[in-house]
């Protein structure tokens, strides 16, 4: 696993991901009548809130087109989603340039190989615990939570816990 400091952490301003496998336990079901669904975590929900209230964006970069990602980003208010992305790269370079940002100011969370190239580019590269080998090797911070079981909050815990937004986000909880 790759190192990264307190410093480098307070570098980041984009949270971007995959989706299945990451906001999703990787399971897909569709119904006889060609329906799709999916089960989306209500911890990671809220912990992608909570990083909005902080003042920074989400990013959701996706192999797959789904109108069940698109309805979920839409709920969040997800500020970039692209789907179909076969080359996640080249969705993630499009990302930088849309928002204007360096690779260092986003942290990336993947479950499979499609991510390694964004993991092993981004400032804060993380493997979800369930994912693969060669992700997980490359990647800055491993998750102890599965995807689509709260590794999105965690990784958003973790990053605000380590650069001092923390405390104030947690004044609106009364905490």
């Amino acid at each position: 696993m790759a190192q990264i400091s307190k410093t480098d952490l307070k570098e980041i301003k984009l949270l971007a991901m995959d989706v299945d496998g990451v906001l999703t336990d990787g399971t897909i079901t569709i119904s006889s009548d060609g329906v799709e669904s999916k089960s989306f975590n209500l911890l990671d929900g809220h912990g992608i809130k909570m990083w909005q209230r902080t003042g920074m964006k989400v990013a959701l970069i996706s192999g797959r087109e789904s109108v069940v990602t698109k309805k979920r980003a839409e709920e969040l208010e997800i500020s970039f989603l692209y789907q179909p992305c076969k080359q996640k790269l080249l969705c993630f370079e499009k990302l930088l340039k849309e928002t204007g940002l360096d690779a260092k100011n986003i942290a990336y969370i993947g479950d499979d190989l499609l991510d390694v190239p964004i993991v092993r580019r981004a400032g804060f590269g993380v493997a979800v615990v369930n994912g693969v080998d060669e992700l997980k090797n490359c990647a800055h911070y491993v998750t102890s939570r599965t995807g689509g079981n709260g590794a999105v909050r965690e990784v958003i815990e973790y990053i605000l816990k380590n650069t001092g937004r923390w405390d104030a986000l947690m004044e609106r909880y009364l905490i």
